[in-house]
């Protein structure tokens, strides 16, 4: 186990800037898809996990998830080294809920579409080829 280089303060500071919303992958997905032509709404919080982006018209919830913090499994997905078990903990916990936020989804009706930070490009690609078929199905 590594000690941390930074004070706990100055990490305290560096962790509240980390985003929830509006995050540059999240950006990514939306501007793609408002180009293709797509209209959504954000961060519906009438919906379980208040998806990143809803397409209302497909029925469709995008989730745009980190690596690290949804744990992909990815080389993205590095466990911290410092205060590793608070970690493991966290990141099981956003699992566990992302899992029950779509099973919740899908039980209303819904699409649940991830979109992984690694794979932003053909993901992104691969939702928007995949959409108008999902409105006529």
């Amino acid at each position: 186990m590594s000690p941390d280089t930074v004070s706990s303060s100055e990490r305290s500071r560096i962790m509240r800037q980390v985003r929830s919303e509006n995050t540059a992958p999240e950006m990514y997905v939306r501007r793609t898809l408002h180009d293709a032509g797509f209209r959504f709404r954000l961060h519906d919080k009438r919906l379980p996990g208040h998806p990143d982006i809803v397409l209302a018209k497909y029925k469709t919830a995008v989730f745009v998830q980190g690596c690290l913090w949804h744990w992909h499994g990815c080389r993205r997905s590095r466990m911290p080294s410092s205060n590793a078990e608070y970690w493991q903990r966290k990141i099981a916990r956003n699992v566990e809920r992302d899992a029950q936020n779509a099973a919740t989804l899908s039980g209303m009706g819904w699409r649940v579409e991830l979109v992984w930070e690694c794979e932003l490009t053909a993901s992104t690609a691969d939702l928007i080829a995949r959409l108008p078929e999902l409105v006529r199905s």
